[in-house]
This record gives C-alpha cells, sequence and structure tokens, in this order.
C-alpha cells in the first residue's frame, strides 16, 4: 500500500558518493552547493546560500589562493623553492599555506594580533610560518609588513587585495557556477561582503553580465562603514593602502572590510547597486539562528551577509529569489565573540536529563 509522505516532511534521501578520483586537494576547489533556506526566510520569497566551507581548506578564499599562486606561476613570477608571503586575517593566509604545501612552496604569513588564535594554528599545521604584527597597526601594518618581508627577501608577495587574479579567478568560477546552479531561474537579488572585493567583482560582473536585472547588494559592517562614508582611500604607489581609512573602526566580522579599501574593491564602483551596513551583533545572532534552525554551520561572515540577505528578503516583491554567499566555517570562530554564550559544560536542562535515568552520570 503506497504510502502519503505527511505536510512538510521530507522522504528519505541519500547524497551519492562522488565518483571521482582527484590527483590532488587543489583539485577540490570550488563547485560548492547553493542551499535554500527552509526554516527562517521570510513567507514568499526564496533564499539561498552558496556554502563556500564545501572547499578544503573551509573557506572562499580557496578559490583567492589557487587563483593567484597559479597565474604568478603562469607569469614566470613564481619560480620553484620560491617563498610566498601573504597578509591575512586567517582564511587566506590558511589557503596560501595550503596550496603552497601541495605545490612545495614555502610560505610566510604576516597576520594583525586580534584574529583569532585558532587560524593561526591552522596555518602553522599546513606548514607556513605565521608572523603576528601589533593590533594597534590594523590590516594596513600586516600589509607594510608583508611588503618589507618581500623586498627584503626576495619573496613572492600575492598581493590578494591588489592582484587581478583573484577576482579574475571568481570571474572564471563561482559566477558561471551560480548561473549553472539557477539554470536561467531568475536571481533578483546577490549579496555579498567584501574583504578584498575580490568575490564581489569577479563574481558580480559576471552574474550583471548574464543578468542586469539582478541587484547586487554589498553588506558591510556598521563599526566599518567605509563604502557607506563616501570617503576615498589613502594609496601607495603599487595601489595598495597607506593608512587606515577614517571611517573603519574594529569589529569581530573576521575576513570582512579591513581597515582600507582593497584595490579590488575600488574597481567593483559600478558593479553593485546598493551598499547596506550590519550590526555585527546581529551578524552572531543569524550566525547562530542557520546553525540552530536550518544545520548551516558558518561563521560571522556568514551570519552577517545572510542577516543582510533576509533583510533584503523583507523587503522584497512576492516571489522574488535573493542568493548570499557564505565565506567559511563557524569551526574558525571557537576562540571569538560567536561562541561566547556556547558553553561547553551541561547546563540546568542537560544536567537534568542526565539525571533522569540513573547511571553513567558525572560526579556520581
Amino acid at each position: 500500500v503506497a504510502q502519503t509522505v505527511p505536510r512538510g516532511v521530507r522522504g528519505f534521501r541519500a547524497t551519492a558518493p562522488a565518483a571521482h578520483l582527484y590527483d590532488s586537494i587543489l583539485d577540490t576547489i570550488g563547485n560548492t552547493p547553493i542551499v535554500k533556506l527552509n526554516n527562517i526566510a521570510p513567507e514568499g520569497v526564496e533564499v539561498y546560500a552558496k556554502c563556500e566551507f564545501f572547499n578544503p581548506l573551509s573557506s572562499v578564499k580557496d578559490r583567492l589562493a589557487i587563483g593567484v599562486i597559479e597565474d604568478a606561476e603562469r607569469r614566470g613570477e613564481l619560480k620553484p623553492g620560491m617563498t610566498v608571503v601573504e597578509a591575512t586575517s586567517g582564511n587566506t593566509g590558511i589557503a596560501v599555506a595550503m596550496v603552497c604545501a601541495a605545490k612545495g612552496y614555502p610560505c610566510v604569513i604576516t597576520m594583525a594580533e586580534p584574529f583569532s588564535v585558532e587560524r593561526r594554528k591552522i596555518m602553522r599545521m599546513l606548514g607556513a610560518r605565521v608572523i603576528v604584527t601589533p593590533a594597534a597597526e590594523k590590516g594596513t601594518g600586516m600589509v607594510k609588513k608583508a611588503q618589507e618581508l618581500a623586498k627584503a627577501h626576495g619573496w613572492f608577495q600575492s598581493r590578494q587585495f591588489e592582484n587581478e587574479a583573484n577576482s579574475d579567478y571568481h570571474a572564471r568560477t563561482t559566477g558561471p557556477e551560480i548561473l549553472r546552479a539557477f539554470g536561467g531561474k531568475p536571481i533578483d537579488y546577490f549579496v555579498t561582503g567584501y574583504g578584498t572585493g575580490g568575490t564581489l567583482y569577479g563574481t558580480g560582473r559576471v552574474i550583471k553580465a548574464a543578468s542586469p536585472n539582478t541587484k547586487i547588494v554589498v553588506s558591510e559592517p556598521a563599526p566599518a562603514a567605509l563604502l557607506t562614508s563616501g570617503k576615498g582611500q589613502e594609496r601607495q604607489a603599487d595601489g595598495s593602502s597607506a593608512k587606515t581609512h577614517p571611517a573603519f573602526s574594529p569589529h569581530p566580522v573576521q575576513g570582512w572590510t579591513p581597515d582600507f579599501i582593497s584595490m579590488l574593491l575600488e574597481k567593483s564602483n559600478g558593479v553593485y547597486d546598493e551598499v547596506r551596513t550590519v550590526d555585527p551583533k546581529k551578524a552572531i545572532e543569524i550566525s547562530q539562528l542557520l546553525a540552530r534552525k536550518e544545520g548551516i554551520f558558518t561563521g560571522i561572515s556568514g551570519g552577517a551577509g545572510m542577516a543582510t540577505a533576509l533583510e533584503v528578503a523583507a523587503e522584497a516583491p512576492k516571489g522574488s529569489v535573493i542568493l548570499t554567499m557564505l565565506p567559511d566555517t563557524g569551526e574558525r570562530y571557537l576562540s571569538t565573540p560567536l561562541f561566547e554564550n556556547i558553553a561547553a559544560d551541561m547546563n540546568e536542562e542537560e544536567l537534568e536529563i542526565s539525571k533522569s535515568t540513573p547511571n553513567f552520570q558525572l560526579g556520581a
């Protein structure tokens, strides 16, 4: 007798194993899934997330790293045995360290002091040497330290904030992946934050070219509303930041909005249609909500992007389709405010559950 699956209950499903043998971990970068929200999106609209934590080292920055390093190899700028140096808040450094490990390059990372300690440990486990720079000098300080080291030692600096190989890789991969996944289905809004600006500039221009009616919304933390301020960025001769942007103040959305407007972000002017700000507290709240209500485990930057996407969704016409990027995994944030209210020990409710049966209780 045929059985009817109750309304709202999904039928049995299993993920088919990927029938591939890969020559290198680097071959697994990209083709990340796009997942629909089923529980927290407003009614009448569809909200999707491109889950970049499915990349091998769990962030969108894996794309940047392979893009800039293989571009440098093709150009002859990066030769066998050369050391690669990069400045990073963590995810780029982890990705660069992975690519260097797979390809056999020594790797040095400069990183400002406030960024999460687990990121430093991951980079060191991948074989990178991590040079920590003073918190007071912010992101600009770690970039200048990378420049100083590259010049002094003849190392290759990947220059993620200015290097168009970063955005070009997104134009060749991330943007086309999105268009293929939607298969002609209109995308009414594409929401993204920015760090280097590579995702925005590369992905955004491909989506805009294929779908001119898609509205591209950029999100930035309210304490560091650099684009919203309308103020320009002072630069060094090579296009990198000369000093901290006047609108910047520290915020917990690691990977988003360094203390300067990157050259790639500046070049994306004209790609995006709107800039919105997001409260970092809201970003943390939505990241936790995604975990509890959707089973989607992303970091504060993912929470920030989704908070903005949900804000857009609440205002959008019925039937609208909204897509945002989830840049990384929540595991990068164990020592940050994202987990500040997440206990390691049992709470009262859990203790009561433990006591509800007689055996195997702690302290008994």
